[in-house]
């Protein structure tokens, strides 16, 4: 056997901002944490589930093939019944492209989703069924198509320096690139303006002009538009890209000290705004360098930990391979060869600069390709990720639909990523009234994009069980299984971070994760392997199984769970 733990105290002084004595005695695996009454109340992000949305994909009232927010809110009741706590909404201001990342308004809803009224409305629909709604937010770039660039171009003020230009291309050679590959391409990031003559720096490609965040002026409307949002209710933002938020030359364009110093000075401003505010960053990069964006406590509350769901997915499909799109993750393509990398991925966050609390772990999300596509929409790999998802410390994250397993048609295009929910068999699965939903509207990808969505949409309707309709009548589903873990994790203290972790594997290939905390204790077993697997090992005692579909006495199904809990 083999054994890999991190135990409850050593995880409680990392979460008081210490580090253990290294000539103190080892303690016991299962030590109790700090009881909860000598530490000061969590905020709320530190016990809640998010779940992301894909606004143009997740529910369609008006008919046009597009999702909107009267679909958000008529689907709150399913989010409640899930248990979901707090949600995250992909871009909805404004935007010429259907993604929203280049959005050319700050203060406008997107037309497609509907009006700010009825935006209002969903976010007090969330908020009187206790949840939380927070923003993609894009403060890195804009839209070309931006008034603000439109004037910059033509050099009027005080326009003219609100992005990074230039007058010639720096030559090849000259270090300039994507700051997330090891590229030499200075016209990767630079890009000619025909009306100003001169090239302007965007790392996300030309329609997307980075901002500068030097110049007083943009500063201060970025903070104006934090709390124009916050004063409509919203209780934070995801900040897009936060790791490009200011260039420091061609060798420093990104997770520079100045863009430290920038997230630690608009958390700030946020913070004054609304001191429950939230802000969570996306730095897709290894653990050491996300952690930095935690600012010694005074930047950003949490950042996603995007190593996690690559060791999920290593563990359940031993080829895996993924591309770290925008960003530098040394740890995106392995083979990994047995269960110690989960506690290797929880040792390093727990080792960082940051404190555990800071990670939000996920599978996947609207940039990756997605879980149940990468296991080949085996459900029973499915099943092993979401419960290596939950049970591991930190706030979860679930990307809209991987409670059922949908998938995707193919790879080559983030549209495969972001298709219409399944919400019954029904014509256009629920998702629309429309006899075409958005996906099939090609002319926002490109001349001569193929119309995939019919015969991927059929397929998924004629296997009966991808629906959400379906996997609620079905005791063991995907579905099920995730409402029971969301469930667990608000209930079960020792799945908070106080709460020690111990991976243990048998020779067999079976995994246990042991969560304990205070004398409560939850037990996950997983058979890794395609056979059956004896697990008579395994010490049941004093514990009683909430999930066991895949258990029969000593005997565990090949691919199966267990989840076993005390009495609390």
């Amino acid at each position: 056997m083999k054994a890999f733990t991190l135990s409850a105290l050593a995880l409680s002084l990392l979460l008081a901002g210490c580090q253990p004595n290294s000539s103190a005695p080892a303690p016991e695996t299962g030590q109790a944490a700090t009881p909860a009454s000598t530490q000061t109340a969590s905020p709320w992000w530190q016990d809640a589930v998010f779940y992301q949305i894909w606004p143009r994909s997740f529910y369609d009232t008006n008919g046009d093939g597009h999702g909107d927010f009267n679909g958000m809110t008529a689907k709150l009741p399913y989010l409640q019944d899930l248990g979901v706590t707090a949600l995250w909404l992909t871009p909805m201001f404004e935007a010429p492209s259907y993604h929203g990342y280049d959005f050319t308004e700050f203060y406008q809803v997107e037309s497609d989703y509907g009006t700010m009224a009825e935006f209002e409305a969903f976010i007090q629909a969330a908020d009187a069924r206790g949840m939380k709604v927070i923003l993609d937010l894009v403060i890195n770039h804009i839209s070309s198509e931006h008034d603000w660039f439109k004037r910059s171009a033509k050099g009027e003020a005080p326009y003219k320096d609100y992005f990074i230009w230039r007058d010639t291309m720096p030559e090849a050679g000259s270090g300039w690139g994507h700051a997330w590959s090891d590229n030499d391409q200075p016209d990767a990031v630079w890009h000619y303006n025909a009306t100003r003559n001169a090239y302007y720096y965007a790392a996300f490609g030309a329609s997307q002009p980075d901002v500068n965040l030097h110049h007083p002026d943009v500063i201060a409307e970025m903070k104006k538009m934090a709390k124009f949002w916050l004063d409509k209710g919203v209780a934070g933002f995801r900040l897009d890209a936060v790791r490009f938020a200011m260039e420091g030359g061609p060798l420093e364009q990104a997770d520079t000290d100045e863009t430290i110093a920038y997230w630690q000075d608009f958390n700030q401003y946020v913070k004054s705004v609304n001191p429950e505010a939230y802000l969570v960053g996306e730095a897709w990069v290894d653990i050491p360098v996300a952690a930095r964006y935690y600012g010694e406590g005074t930047g950003l509350d949490q950042g996603f930990d995007f190593e996690v769901g690559y060791k999920i997915l290593g563990l359940l499909k031993p080829d895996a391979s993924g591309e770290a799109q925008f960003g530098t993750m040394h740890s995106a393509q392995q083979q990994v060869a047995d269960a110690s990398v989960l506690q290797q991925n929880v040792q390093q966050r727990a080792d960082s600069v940051a404190p555990l609390q800071f990670f939000a772990p996920f599978l996947t999300n609207h940039d990756q390709e997605r879980i149940a596509y990468q296991l080949q929409q085996d459900d029973a790999k499915a099943k092993l990720a979401a419960a290596m998802l939950f049970s591991s410390p930190g706030t979860p994250y679930i990307y809209y639909g991987e409670e059922i397993g949908l998938t995707q048609d193919r790879s080559g295009h983030d549209v495969f990523k972001r298709a219409p929910m399944l919400w019954d068999n029904s014509a256009q699965a629920g998702f629309s009234q429309s006899t075409t939903s958005w996906v099939e509207q090609l002319e926002l990808f490109g001349d001569g994009f193929p119309n995939w969505y019919p015969d991927f949409l059929a397929k998924q309707l004629q296997a009966e069980n991808r629906s959400v309709a379906a996997q609620q009548a079905q005791p063991d589903s995907i579905w099920q299984l995730y409402k029971l873990l969301i469930a667990q994790k608000k209930q079960r203290p020792e799945l908070s971070t106080d709460g020690s972790y111990n991976v243990q594997q048998l020779e067999n290939g079976v995994v246990q994760i042991t969560r304990e905390l205070n004398g409560s204790k939850t037990l996950f077993v997983l058979n890794l392997t395609d056979q059956p697997a004896d697990i008579s090992a395994i010490n049941r005692d004093a514990l009683t199984s909430s999930w066991a579909f895949d258990a029969d006495g000593n005997t565990l199904a090949a691919h199966g769970l267990l989840i076993l809990q005390s009495a609390k």
